[in-house]
């Protein structure tokens, strides 16, 4: 190989879920399309990496401060995830109607991840501001997400929010993510209260 492909491939393999392998063919694919499609290419990376952030209510990315999903839904209940494509994952299920909260980790005493490293004050801040009703606890089903869903369910329940989890369609140890639409929405619907 020489140093331009090599540099090229080292790129995408720094991608996650990419192995040398794809990383290779990603790069083939870049020098088979034309002048325009690797300029289109390139100036969406740049366009994406200038104007996407956070939305400053739920955590979730967006292009504009407040995300559409927090600018036109009921904040009568919240559904909490863990990362931002948890969002996307349960959206694709067309399941939910309310908004979300993106904590971006959960607590994890092993990694030295509190509650204050976490979006909890902010959730807490949510819930007031708009009187939530009910908050959706759908962080993964492993030890850091149970920790963190019991940790949010006993402050929230003393100021008399329902507090539900995911039925467990979806498999202790497993991520969101990787869920089908048709077992979280099974998951949403059968929700148990914490």
């Amino acid at each position: 190989m020489n140093i331009l492909l090599d540099k090229l491939v080292n790129s995408f393999s720094k991608l996650p879920g990419v192995g040398k392998k794809t990383a290779i063919r990603y790069a083939y694919s870049v020098l088979n399309m034309t002048d325009d499609e690797v300029s289109d290419f390139s100036s969406n990376l740049l366009l994406a990496k200038k104007n996407i952030m956070f939305c400053k209510e739920c955590g979730n990315w967006s292009d504009r401060e407040v995300c559409p999903i927090c600018l036109n839904r009921s904040h009568r209940i919240i559904c909490v995830v863990k990362e931002p494509k948890d969002v996307m994952s349960i959206e694709k299920t067309q399941s939910f109607n309310g908004t979300y909260h993106v904590l971006h980790g959960t607590i994890s005493p092993q990694k030295n991840i509190g509650p204050n490293d976490i979006r909890i004050r902010e959730l807490l801040q949510r819930i007031q501001t708009h009187q939530t009703e009910e908050v959706i606890m759908a962080t993964n089903p492993d030890v850091e997400g149970e920790a963190t869903s019991m940790y949010i369910a006993s402050i929230l329940k003393p100021l008399g929010v329902k507090v539900s989890r995911l039925a467990q369609g979806i498999s202790f140890g497993s991520d969101i993510e990787y869920q089908d639409e048709l077992t979280l929405s099974k998951a949403l619907e059968e929700r148990k209260q914490i």
